[in-house]
């Protein structure tokens, strides 16, 4: 998910690059939202992550 966020961050750049602001500017909000699920999704796999046991 990481990096869809930073594909959607190089395609706004580009897009500003060339003048198109409502889609950079669009492209840029899918990114941020994109990069906040995945670090949101990052600390609750942490949290919660799973613990082997083993059987001896």
């Amino acid at each position: 998910m990481a990096s869809w966020a930073i594909m959607f961050f190089v395609v706004a750049l580009i897009a500003a690059l060339f003048g198109f602001g409502g889609i950079a500017g669009d492209a840029a909000w899918i990114g941020q939202v994109l990069l906040f699920v995945f670090l949101v999704l990052a600390v609750i796999s942490l949290i919660s992550g799973r613990r082997r046991t083993t059987d001896i």
